[in-house]
């Protein structure tokens, strides 16, 4: 059985939210303060009970709209699916019918309600726990002891958890791992090394000494007999003193982030040879914490595993949170759950839910890396066709005043007309957040438009503008990026200057000729052709390099600089003047 589906009502950033995952991975992403921490907490109100106490919640847990009276309470309804027949008879008052996809067969799922309502002094809440529909089924302990987690917070000490203790990972997985035989067969080789060595010195002078001391100050009626223990002949109190070493070191020696990965493995191997409860999930909070790219990409990798355990082994559910774009992007699509501000409050998006087109989800995982999973942590969105974009509309930002990182706008590259693979995860039924999308017209080779020309879009374009809706809209250049910057005599003069710095020759014979010409259209064209439509058998100048130019330029100049129109009103949607105004993130 696994966890489908976990409702928040009243609790903290959330009014009422509703998260649906998957077996086995669910990677849930997401921007500093959009409510990961609050998931994971809603999560352990069940999942990690038996290990650490039931968490405490007090009034300030409870949600506090931005107008309006705090909540009077806080719900949370998990729903479990895919249980066996014994699960179902173990949970036979939590099931509830629900529709499945194959309707020729009755399917249900295990609820569990838990509220808190009623601050007591002191200020915490009371706690209620039912199951299916009706509040007088209670959760019963036995029912607890069947949903088995392991919780790892952030910034955690892994050293301390791989020590020596009775309820230590370590100790758990011994007993997973060993059979009443093996485990008399052990005490037996204790009892005799204990029996074998403690006659000998110093242990036997040492343990005389203490004995007599004792003695002396009790006194015979009152002295108990002591006696050094040197390996408990019990299995439990053996098991309690294992602890770990690596290389041959002390693990406090070892360095953290292997610590963490070396702990997680441990509490896996427990959770996964655990036959006895039903369910075994394991919640860990910012996993990327102390590690380096490649390690992060190793543990994930290993974390893809989990749902297809070994002969022997069970399914383990994780669910990890990170604000690492690094993890999103190497995360499968389908396992990320990303929870983001939309209009309306926090909201949470799953791609896996999402109608890509024929072959687009596939593409759009091959597209995704560090720079471009960025998407999943913006609050605003820039699309652009490739890197000479990105460079441009960053420097036309600065100049126009409008600081992108301080309004949480992300420049994405799509690397090509690759838009259609990334525009299905935003709009009204997807992320609902501005998302800009800046691209060419690309009316025919021999069109030159002038500033006044009405736009003549290509069929590509016409296509992409049939994704606009009121959280995506499409920007148009008349011809191209290059073509319109040269129709505005101020980006003009810039593109001369870094087309001399680069092609000193080419960039005086473009400038003599522009100096002969009169209109603006006539001299955007003379420029545009000399620099990437210079003839056959010519080289034309490379786009990327001349837009690092460019933009270091307009990025040193103090004069004004007149954007193309497209990319002004590009920048208006995403960053609205009154947020402008605001510097707000």
């Amino acid at each position: 059985m696994y966890l489908h589906q976990l409702r928040i009502q009243g609790f903290r950033r959330f009014n009422d939210l509703t998260l649906q995952f998957k077996e086995g991975l669910n990677v849930i992403i997401g921007p500093n303060n959009g409510g990961k921490t609050a998931v994971v907490d809603a999560l352990r109100v069940l999942l990690s009970a038996n290990d650490e106490g039931n968490l405490r919640l007090t009034e300030l847990d409870l949600h506090q709209p931005k107008a309006g009276a705090r909540s009077t309470e806080a719900r949370f309804t998990f729903a479990f699916r895919g249980l066996k027949t014994q699960e179902e008879a173990d949970f036979i008052t939590a099931l509830k019918p629900f529709t499945a996809e194959d309707a020729t067969k009755a399917s249900y799922e295990a609820s569990f309600t838990i509220q808190y309502t009623q601050a007591e002094l002191g200020g915490r809440l009371k706690v209620r726990r039912w199951v299916g529909d009706h509040e007088e089924n209670a959760l019963t302990t036995d029912m607890l002891e069947e949903l088995r987690a392991v919780y790892l917070q952030p910034l955690r000490d892994p050293a301390s958890g791989l020590k020596p203790g009775r309820f230590s990972q370590l100790s758990k997985l011994l007993h997973r791992l060993s059979q009443q035989p093996e485990r008399e067969k052990l005490q037996e080789l204790l009892k005799a090394f204990d029996e074998d060595i403690k006659p000998k010195p110093p242990l036997s002078t040492t343990n005389t000494v203490i004995g007599d001391k004792h003695k002396a100050m009790l006194g015979p009626e009152l002295a108990q007999l002591l006696d050094l223990e040197l390996s408990p002949s019990d299995f439990a109190r053996f098991a309690a003193r294992i602890g770990l070493s690596v290389a041959g070191m002390e693990v406090e020696q070892n360095g953290l982030g292997f610590n963490n990965l070396i702990f997680m493995a441990v509490v896996l191997s427990e959770l996964s040879l655990n036959n006895s409860a039903s369910y075994c999930g394991l919640i860990v909070e910012e996993p990327e914490a102390h590690l380096h790219p490649q390690l992060q990409a190793v543990l994930l990798d290993y974390l893809k595993t989990v749902e297809k355990p070994d002969k022997g082994q069970r399914a383990v559910q994780v669910f990890v949170t990170s604000h690492s774009p690094n993890f999103a992007a190497l995360a499968d699509i389908d396992s990320i759950c990303c929870v983001y501000e939309s209009p309306s409050g926090p909201a949470v998006f799953a791609p896996r839910d999402v109608e890509f087109g024929k072959g687009k989800k596939e593409k759009l995982q091959r597209y995704l890396n560090v720079t471009r999973a960025e998407l999943f942590f913006a609050r605003r969105l820039i699309l652009v066709e490739g890197t000479a974009e990105l460079f441009i509309v960053e420097a036309l930002a600065k100049k126009a005043n409008i600081d992108l990182r301080k309004h949480s706008v992300s420049i994405i590259s799509t690397d090509g007309l690759n838009f259609d693979c990334f525009l299905p995860l935003f709009g009204k039924d997807a992320m609902q957040i501005p998302v800009a999308v800046i691209t060419d017209a690309d009316p025919a080779a021999d069109v030159f438009p002038t500033k006044k020309s009405s736009l003549t879009l290509s069929p590509n374009a016409l296509k992409l503008q049939d994704s606009e809706d009121e959280f995506i809209q499409c920007f148009f250049a008349k011809k191209t990026l290059e073509y319109d910057l040269a129709l505005e005599r101020s980006c003009r003069m810039h593109m001369l200057s870094a087309l001399k710095e680069m092609h000193p020759v080419i960039g005086k014979d473009v400038e003599a000729e522009i100096d002969d010409l009169s209109t603006p259209g006539e001299r955007a064209k003379a420029l545009y052709c000399g620099m990437f439509q210079r003839g056959p058998n010519l080289e034309s100048v490379q786009k990327g390099r001349f837009a690092q130019l460019l933009a270091f330029n307009l990025y040193s100049t103090d004069e004004d600089v007149t954007s193309p129109d497209y990319l002004t009103d590009a920048l208006d949607f995403v960053v609205p003047k009154a947020s402008e105004d605001d510097g707000v993130l």
